[in-house]
């Protein structure tokens, strides 16, 4: 179970609380409390029922950051075997805010990449809080030009508030090798499945995410901009943070609403932290379904309808 209780999970856990203590008192006074403790979980599930059903976007983001969600690592470990972890990017060094390597997912051969957050402080600061510099993404793009030259399947997955924006990322041309990312996996010979499992912040994100599938978990986001960035520039306060958050849209609904995401995928009750091991049986069946459905497609028919969903992306009214 999570240790780290979010603001609106309080009433639950006073709730789970209050059960542990009657399970301690049955055990040490040999006392009943069986139909007590019955009737708490049952108020415990309807009320996480209720809570969650009526989530702000704000508690989305909230539920998106917890420190305990799985991270790339921990899917990879829970999907697939076989992994072999590759690193550099050939000319600068390795970054280690994205990972990637070669694996088999039930039993096929892969390229899977994905963001990599930390645990602790000393993690945290060694993966750059996930936030990718210019050779992480040229390390990604290296994987994936040799997943083409195999003809392997790509699996991407997206958790980051975005690309690093330091001095050194600049000078390094961190704005070329995410516009490269985006041209390279837009023709890319090989199928490409994404999925948003966390925070999918700005170019940060799409420099990994241009994919002929892409998914989002129940409880990730996706924008162009993180709701406290949004919020400095509009109104020059980060406490306006939930409203920003409310209106970028970024919740799985309001994107698959719009075309500009393809599935929704269902998390546990709680979120994916809740119950990490069921969460990767939900994914391992959506990413096996859809390497399989991509795979029955020609390349030249992968690549138009490629073009075509991107192409189909956002409205925009021409003036006279």
């Amino acid at each position: 179970m999570a240790t780290f209780t979010l603001e609106f999970e309080h009433p639950i856990v006073k709730l789970e609380d209050k059960i542990e203590e009657l399970k301690r008192l049955s055990e040490v006074q040999k006392v009943d409390f069986s139909k007590e403790i019955a009737d708490l979980e049952n108020t415990v599930v309807s009320l996480r029922g209720e809570i969650f059903s009526r989530l702000t976007p704000w508690q989305r983001c909230q539920i998106a950051r917890h420190p305990n969600r799985p991270y790339t690592l921990d899917y990879i470990r829970m999907l697939t075997t076989d992994f072999v972890e590759l690193h550099g990017d050939r000319a600068f060094g390795d970054d280690r805010a994205i990972v990637g390597g070669l694996a088999r997912l039930d039993g096929m051969p892969i390229v899977v990449i994905g963001h990599q957050k930390g645990r602790d402080t000393k993690e945290k600061i060694a993966r750059n809080f996930a936030m990718a510099n210019p050779e992480g993404y040229r390390k990604a793009l290296r994987l994936m030009k040799l997943a083409e030259k195999f003809r392997k399947p790509i699996l991407t997955f997206v958790d980051t508030p975005g690309a690093y924006p330091g001095i050194g990322a600049e000078e390094r041309g961190q704005a070329e090798a995410i516009a490269r990312n985006l041209r390279e996996m837009s023709e890319l010979r090989t199928p490409i499945v994404v999925v948003v499992t966390g925070e999918g912040g700005s170019g940060g994100a799409l420099g990994i995410a241009v994919g002929d599938s892409i998914s989002m978990l129940e409880y990730a986001i996706y924008s162009v901009i993180s709701p406290e960035g949004c919020a400095s520039i509009l109104w020059r306060d980060p406490a306006k943070a939930p409203d920003a958050a409310h209106a970028l849209g970024l919740t799985p609904e309001t994107l698959k609403r719009l075309s500009l995401i393809d599935e929704i995928i269902s998390e546990p009750m709680g979120g994916a932290h809740r119950n990490p091991q069921e969460m990767a049986t939900t994914l391992k069946a959506h990413l096996v379904k859809e390497c399989s459905r991509l795979a029955q497609t020609s390349l030249d028919e992968l690549l138009e309808r490629r073009y075509e969903k991107f192409r189909r992306m956002g409205v925009f009214e021409e003036g006279q």
